[in-house]
């Protein structure tokens, strides 16, 4: 079978975020639920990881998983897949879980005059159970690379592994602070949870037990240009055949 293409906009959206005057956070929406079981909207910013599953990897991090026996995934495999990293506490992975998995990115580059709207289904790596779903249609996602690179087998659980690395150990830290959203009057259960720590150990126990990859497959996504006041321009791809194919429309703005 030949490999399934790219996506058509994705060298547009990957060049506007790797321009140096772009931003590497957006706003991510979900559904959660009201006190009273309302369906209500949630959003955040967060920071963009990346097209699962490339990185590009700090020499620290590079150094750390070598030195730490743990290694690096052969580049092989590119997609159009969001990726960004979460805590496994944080509300925004429940929501997931509720909603089956819907969610919306948006992204605003101001300086290009550019917004993008990337809307599809979550899935959370990274737990040692009740994750094949997840890998399933992720996996379906990826597209293999006609000059892939390294050597060796790849691993989902290796491809985890270089997310954390590629964090700061201050940042790697966080997975280590007291539950997202408790009051600050409750002492943590687990002595082992309190702000400000820093994290060597690829493989420490507590803040691997927190730390997730959450993957945003899309399946529709809207581009609106408003460099040019006179000419405003609106562009909708829609996913058709589990991604084999997208169907662009032009729309009014």
């Amino acid at each position: 079978m030949p490999p399934r293409p790219l996506a058509p906009w994705l060298s547009s959206l990957k060049s506007q975020l790797t321009s140096p005057s772009a931003t590497t956070s957006f706003t991510l929406s979900t559904i959660g639920q009201s006190s009273h079981g309302y369906p209500v909207p949630r959003a955040r910013t967060v920071e963009f990881r990346g097209f699962f599953p490339s990185l590009s990897l700090h020499p620290s991090a590079v150094k750390s998983l070598k030195e730490q026996g743990i290694g690096l995934n052969p580049d092989i495999y590119e997609s159009e897949m969001i990726a960004v990293t979460t805590d496994v506490r944080m509300e925004k992975v429940g929501e997931l879980g509720a909603s089956g998995g819907v969610v919306e990115a948006m992204l605003w580059l101001g300086e290009m005059g550019k917004q993008w709207r990337v809307r599809g289904r979550g899935f959370v790596l990274g737990g040692s159970e009740g994750e094949s779903e997840s890998k399933e249609v992720v996996g379906r996602g990826l597209r293999r690379k006609d000059e892939g690179d390294g050597d060796g087998e790849w691993t989902w659980e290796r491809q985890v592994d270089m997310y954390f690395a590629n964090h700061s150990p201050a940042m790697r830290g966080t997975f280590r602070n007291p539950p997202p959203g408790t009051p600050r009057s409750q002492d943590p259960e687990n002595p082992q949870l309190k702000l400000g720590q820093k994290v060597e150990d690829l493989r420490d126990e507590v803040a691997r037990a927190n730390f997730r990859v959450l993957v945003i497959r899309p399946e529709e996504v809207e581009r609106l240009d408003l460099q040019d006041p006179a000419n405003v321009t609106r562009t909708r791809w829609t996913a058709v055949r589990d991604g084999e194919a997208w169907e662009e429309v032009e729309l009014w703005p």
